[in-house]
């Protein structure tokens, strides 16, 4: 006798998130333009998260809580499409939910996941990619650099001290995961950090180019208390020793990005259109060679990160199980989602600004150009390239 699964219920709560996504999105558009011009901490956001219950819903996919890859990936990019900057907040939060399966194995990640969603914590967090943060522009206090912080043995764990920049909820994040240099042993740890510890300040950014409501800003670490119990793992020296279900963890960051600017460049379209219509300019036979371009550009980036989306949903699905050759694979197809989506994102968000005359349109550019100024495309161009004819 065969003994099947009822997806019934997981599909109803897919569908009863979609739905939330949803409504979500048309309260943030109704005066997303006021909250960007104002440039505030996203306070105001974040309660309206916690309301709908998304910071809950956005943890991996358990028994009877979170969410699949997928679907995940869907409300950041429906968000997004209303507000980037709340929905760059949901996509780092996502991705560094992940954390625990990421770097501290499946029991771990599966009792911190459950306090994460019973506590609706807000996750954000900064790890660094394999390389020094000194080959970032204007060295450890840019925005972007990833100065390591460093933790010091005392008893059974550690002190923390260090600055790092956040691109998301530097002052309302309930929980901040970092990688930190041991003083002792040069291993390179992650560990999860209570916003609230003692010696955690927040010096929130202002005066952003874009992603203005996003709460990017620095973070001080002064002598901050770490118990053994807050290290996730080890981060590994080099790619080459890194397993490979950890090395999922930069790519799905970056690919949860991708959704960002994706609705990004979505919602600018809208957007515009909604603005064209009804108007004389709604019969002109060149405008609608814009639009079908912009169009086109549009829907081909989705078509791009749609796949990327299911390849790292099957590759995150498979867990420890994962091929050694896979992230590679995977990786490179987030680079082409990277590398597509930026160029959609920029290209639709400048024209719209030619193609419909309203205050507020130029947010879309800003946030556009904030979320593709960190990675050059040259940078992901010969990464696919090496990928392509080394399989490397």
């Amino acid at each position: 006798m065969t003994t099947t699964v009822d997806a019934r219920p997981a599909e109803a709560r897919r569908r009863a998130l979609l739905r939330t996504a949803r409504d979500v999105a048309e309260d943030l558009a109704a005066d997303a333009i006021a909250r960007d011009q104002a440039g505030k901490p996203p306070v105001d956001e974040t309660a309206r998260l916690r309301e709908a219950g998304l910071p809950a819903a956005l943890t991996p996919p358990g028994p009877d809580r979170g969410t699949d890859w997928r679907t995940g990936c869907a409300v950041i990019r429906e968000t997004a499409a209303a507000d980037s900057s709340v929905g760059e907040l949901l996509a780092r939060h996502y991705a560094h939910t992940w954390s625990g399966r990421f770097y501290a194995g499946q029991d771990r990640a599966a009792a911190l996941e459950e306090e994460s969603t019973d506590g609706q914590w807000l996750w954000t967090g900064s790890i660094r990619p394999h390389r020094p943060w000194a080959d970032v522009p204007g060295g450890p206090d840019a925005p972007g650099a990833t100065a390591p912080a460093t933790l010091r043995p005392r008893g059974s764990g550690y002190v923390l001290d260090g600055r790092r920049f956040l691109d998301t909820a530097v002052a309302t994040a309930d929980q901040i995961v970092l990688d930190a240099v041991c003083t002792t042993t040069r291993e390179v740890l992650v560990v999860r950090v209570p916003a609230t510890a003692p010696g955690v300040t927040a010096e929130p950014a202002h005066d952003r180019l874009g992603q203005r409501v996003a709460g990017a800003g620095r973070l001080v670490l002064d002598r901050v208390a770490v118990t053994a119990g807050q290290v996730l793992g080890v981060r590994p020296a080099d790619e080459e020793s890194t397993a490979p279900f950890t090395a999922l963890a930069e790519p799905a960051l970056r690919l949860a990005l991708c959704q960002v600017a994706l609705g990004t460049a979505e919602g600018a379209l809208a957007e515009a259109r909604d603005l064209s219509r009804g108007t004389r300019a709604g019969r002109d036979q060149d405008l609608f060679l814009t639009y079908g371009e912009l169009a086109t550009a549009a829907q081909t980036a989705a078509v791009v990160v749609d796949r990327a989306t299911e390849v790292m949903a099957r590759a995150l699905g498979a867990g420890p199980a994962l091929g050694a050759d896979e992230p590679a694979a995977v990786a490179a197809l987030v680079a082409t989602a990277e590398t597509v989506t930026a160029e959609a994102a920029l290209r639709v968000a400048a024209r719209v600004l030619e193609i419909a005359d309203a205050p507020g349109l130029d947010r879309f550019w800003r946030n556009a150009r904030v979320l593709t100024a960190h990675r050059p495309a040259a940078h992901r161009l010969r990464s696919i390239g090496e990928h392509y004819l080394n399989g490397s």
